[in-house]
């Protein structure tokens, strides 16, 4: 299904390209971006990744030390359970379970903060990556640039708006005068 989209995608590219290049008669400089390919292997991409990673670790070391605690604990249980008076068995499982709950909800809300976070620095990222691309374009003289999201850059040599609108408000007066 995606590839149907993307080889439609393509081919209306190609057949407006082909009728701009025929409309213009000039040759035309288009180039291609993995914008994808970008925020994962630019060096801006790399240093979020790590700023990511400092802001992050202190609260991951707190929940793996949590873990760790519940753990010891259940082994307790499950070693010294049978030995144990019925009203330390149980407050010892109601601290397990609670330390389950507690756990839990920390990890959910850790997990929650970081993609929030994540997907902050994504969109800015993409929004830089994306000017650099146009401010590539601009001064190499490009007149289209596509990517994996879409058309990134179009430089007013190929911008064919004006003359659809002025062909439409045409048509448009064409179709209200005869009626």
């Amino acid at each position: 299904m995606r590839k149907q989209i993307i080889y439609r995608w393509g081919a209306s590219l190609l057949v407006l390209l082909l009728l701009s290049f025929a409309v213009t008669a000039q040759e035309i400089k288009i180039g291609f971006v993995n914008l994808p390919r970008l925020l994962q292997q630019s060096p801006q991409a790399n240093q979020i990744r790590q700023q990511l990673q400092d802001e992050f670790a202190p609260r991951e070391r707190q929940i793996l030390a949590e873990q760790k605690t519940l753990q010891g604990l259940a082994e307790r249980l499950e070693r010294d359970g049978a030995l144990m008076g019925e009203q330390e068995r149980r407050t010892l499982e109601r601290d397990l379970s609670q330390g389950d709950r507690d756990l839990k909800r920390r990890r959910d809300e850790f997990l929650e903060d970081f993609n929030l976070r994540q997907n902050e620095e994504l969109t800015n990222l993409q929004r830089t990556l994306i000017e650099h691309v146009q401010a590539y374009a601009g001064t190499g003289n490009y007149d289209l640039i596509v990517g994996e999201p879409g058309i990134l850059y179009v430089s007013d040599t190929v911008d064919i708006t004006d003359v659809v609108l002025a062909a439409l408000e045409a048509a448009f007066q064409a179709s209200n005068t005869g009626q």
